[in-house]
């Protein structure tokens, strides 16, 4: 909202006050005022003239060569290149010496031969926004009106000597769409009374064009939309241009100027904040007004000459046969207001802001009506804004008004009433305000109040839509105090400070590990394509595929169920750039359901995942850079489990759609309701790797949420070991389908505490052995923290770690 300085001062006193002085009181009472912009661009000098007589240039054929008289006694000989400029006309005039924007300084000059005292100004040479101005007017010179007083300084004359203030509006504060508006806000802050315009004046003629309802009729048939409107009958208008001080006023505030009757609402609306609009009364059928939603497949042809495609959502102003507005944007091309109308019906009225903002919105029909609708107008201005314009148009467009308004409405409006307490508006500031101070401030606000006591209440003018609840007139209360008059105070109260919680603990030492670990974090789209489902349905191969209702492509139309086909795109994608060694995990969420068509919401399960292929390294001088493998991918695993302190990790042989048929193991846990599988890790399919083109690939996938609730994000220390250890290999000859872990367990549960680790140094399968046997090496260590072991405990417990092998697996020790 741009606030002219001058026309403000007619509403509220701002003398004492400069408009600097007043933008930075209203940006520290919570009205930001972005800035503020002079219209004087450094204009000197520069008066009205009167072009007493136009001549042809006698060398040159598009200039003229004019006499001027500016008011100082002698007429001036101005040389002209404007194709406009004609004898009889009010113009702006340079004389020497005048001082024009860009530093420009007039002097005495000699054009073709003939002498020129000075320049006649266009409205661009000025400095003004001369695309505010009709076009002709751009090319040329700037005509004044023939009433324009000759030797008056054009500062005044176009009220160049002026400042506007550039609002920079929050959503809540639409009552500042408005001079009035900005006026109580400046009249607030200065604690100076405002004086409101005279809505009636000139209407003494009111009543000479007969009784308005014998003319024209207003019926409301969408009653949720619109809740109230207002019409007044308008005979005998003369169009033409409105007077210069109004299209000055309206170019301040960024308006262009068209014609009296257009300039009137426009200048109203900035006045009052209450947009209206003007019909031609004879192009309406009957001069009835019908307010309802728009029917399938109507049209209409609004001012801007675009047919427009109506719905059933929009609101509509029509005359009972056809529409002639949309409501709240824009009129229609029937209804215009031309230079052949002589009856006006004026409309102002009371639309719902939520059905203009989808109208314009649909649209693309953005005005300064719309603008000021979506916030919702004040409902108690519609009458006086109704009025204030009829009365501008019986002054300035010879109108004659007829007696009465015709209006109709379905909703009252309810009075805001709110109370409040001296104590509560203390507690909640921190201050030490008196019942007295708090009164003062709610009359500056021109707000009603009863008081009792320390209890107040307030009855919020409809102005104010944003005032419904107690802490907006607390929030007033400190505005109008002002926020560096609150003093700094300790918070009291209990307090909780912030912390993750122990999930979000774990994923962020999940990152650290595996980045430390070598590998890159990927963060990949929640949705992909079914055939990926398909191909690699991971963890939940049961789960149904959930197809978006609106997806971007078909590339994302399904959610995921797993982490792993979009960790093979980025493997794939690296792989065709040349780069075939890749290392990359993510955590993230996958979407279950058991429902083909969903009722209900689907399950979130947060993933880990990790995918190893190509080399282990880059080649070096010191040795070859093997292929990872399965036990790389494994080691990766068991860092992070050891780093968090996860107990209880298993693997056990496994098949799985999607994996190696002899290179997966299903990755288990221990719990107190026993044994859980929470994972997979393994080999890809070989033929999901010649479809990806990749080497062998390496993949694990692991339910995050389990390893989250099994580890300890507390860092443990151990001391180091005061006493020595003592060393066991064992190698012992199985048959080939007993598995690895099995043993490892067996060890554990047999050796118990005096255990301190098991390792497996080798594993050898050979004709010597048979060819369904296999031997297992494995290299034990013994060792208490609180005493030296002796070598006769330990052969002991050795034994008895051997005897529960042959007992349990028929191992044999191998010779």
């Amino acid at each position: 909202m741009k606030v002219s300085y001058q026309w403000l001062s007619e509403y509220v006193d701002v003398s004492g006050y400069t408009a600097d002085e007043l933008a930075e009181k209203l940006t520290r009472s919570g009205i930001e005022v972005d800035i503020v912009e002079k219209r004087n661009k450094g204009v000197e000098k520069v008066f009205v003239g009167f072009v007493k007589t136009r001549e042809k240039h006698p060398d040159a054929d598009k200039l003229s060569v004019c006499t001027v008289d500016v008011g100082q006694g002698e007429d001036l000989q101005i040389v002209c290149g404007a194709k406009n400029v004609d004898a009889g006309q009010k113009v702006p005039v340079a004389i020497v010496g005048a001082k024009l924007p860009d530093g420009l300084v007039i002097k005495r000059a000699k054009l073709r031969g003939v002498e020129s005292q000075g320049m006649i100004c266009s409205a661009k040479e000025l400095g003004l926004n001369d695309k505010l101005l009709p076009k002709e007017i751009q090319e040329g010179i700037l005509v004044l009106p023939e009433d324009t007083k000759v030797g008056d300084s054009i500062l005044d004359v176009l009220a160049i000597n002026d400042e506007v203030l550039d609002f920079d509006l929050t959503p809540n504060r639409s009552d500042c769409l408005s001079m009035l508006g900005a006026a109580y806000e400046i009249g607030a802050i200065l604690g100076r009374p405002v004086l409101l315009p005279d809505a009636e004046k000139g209407m003494e003629s009111q009543g000479s064009a007969g009784q308005a309802a014998s003319s024209i009729s207003v019926e409301i048939t969408a009653k949720e939309q619109c809740s109230r409107y207002a019409a007044r009958y308008i005979e005998n208008v003369k169009l033409g241009p409105s007077p210069l001080w109004m299209q000055n006023r309206l170019m301040a505030a960024g308006v262009r100027p068209i014609n009296n009757i257009v300039d009137i609402t426009n200048y109203v609306m900035l006045e009052y904040g209450q947009p209206l609009h003007a019909f031609d009364a004879d192009k309406l059928a009957g001069g009835h007004i019908d307010v309802r939603m728009a029917k399938e497949g109507e049209t209409i042809v609004t001012l801007d000459g675009v047919e427009r495609n109506l719905e059933p959502h929009m609101l509509l102003i029509t005359d009972g046969t056809k529409p002639v507005a949309l409501a709240g944007v824009m009129g229609g091309e029937n209804s215009e207001v031309t230079d052949g109308t002589v009856r006006i019906l004026l409309e102002s009225a009371k639309f719902d802001g939520g059905t203009v903002r989808k109208t314009s919105r649909q649209l693309g029909l953005r005005s300064e009506a719309s603008l000021r609708f979506e916030k919702e107008v004040n409902p108690e201005a519609v009458i006086p804004a109704l009025n204030r314009a009829a009365s501008l148009m019986a002054q300035y467009a010879g109108g004659q008004i007829a007696a009465g308004i015709v209006e109709a409405s379905t909703q009252q409006t309810k009075p805001v009433r709110i109370e409040l307490s001296v104590t509560r508006i203390n507690q909640y500031l921190g201050t030490s305000l008196s019942a007295e101070e708090v009164n003062a401030i709610f009359e500056r606000l021109n707000f009603a109040v009863e008081a009792q006591g320390e209890t107040f209440t307030v009855h919020v003018p409809s102005r104010r839509g944003d005032i419904t609840r107690t802490v907006d007139l607390i929030e007033e209360v400190a505005r109008l105090y002002g926020y560096d008059n609150i003093p700094t105070t300790l918070m009291s109260g209990v307090t909780t400070p912030g912390s993750l919680t122990k999930e979000q603990t774990i994923r962020r030492l999940t990152r650290q590990v595996l980045s430390g670990s070598g590998l890159h974090e990927t963060i990949t789209y929640s949705f992909t394509h079914p055939d990926l489902i398909g191909e690699f349905p991971g963890a939940y191969p049961q789960a149904k595929p959930i197809a978006l209702s609106m997806p971007m492509s078909e590339e994302r139309s399904t959610l995921r169920t797993s982490l792993i086909p979009h960790l093979l795109d980025v493997a794939a994608y690296n792989g065709n750039r040349n780069t075939a060694d890749v290392a990359v995990f993510e955590i993230g969420k996958v979407f279950v359901t058991d429902e083909s068509t969903l009722t209900n919401l689907p399950q979130e399960r947060m993933l880990l995942a990790a995918l190893l292929t190509g080399k282990r390294h880059e080649t070096h001088w010191t040795g070859k850079a093997g292929d990872v493998d399965f036990y790389d991918l494994k080691g990766v695993f068991e860092r992070l489990v050891s780093f968090l302190g996860i107990q209880g990790i298993g693997y056990k042989a496994a098949q799985q759609e999607g994996f190696h048929p002899g290179r997966t193991a299903h990755i288990t846990l221990e719990t107190a309701e026993g044994t859980k599988v929470i994972g997979t890790i393994g080999q890809l399919h070989p033929a999901l790797q010649q479809k990806k083109d990749l080497a062998d690939t390496y993949v694990l996938e692991v339910e995050f949420t389990e390893l989250a609730a099994a580890a300890d994000e507390q860092i443990t220390h151990k001391l180091l070991p005061r006493f020595p250890s003592i060393g066991r290999d064992i190698a012992v000859v199985v048959g080939r389908e007993v598995q690895v872990g099995d043993l490892i367990a067996k060890v554990r549960e047999v050796a118990g505490s005096l255990l301190e680790s098991i390792q497996v140094f080798d594993i050898y399968t050979g004709d010597r052995l048979g060819a369904d046997k296999k031997s297992v090496a494995l290299a034990l260590v013994y060792r208490t923290p609180e005493r030296t072991l002796t070598d006769e405990e330990v052969s002991e417990l050795h034994a008895k770690v051997v005897s529960a092998l042959e007992q349990t697996f028929d191992a044999e020790l191998r010779k």
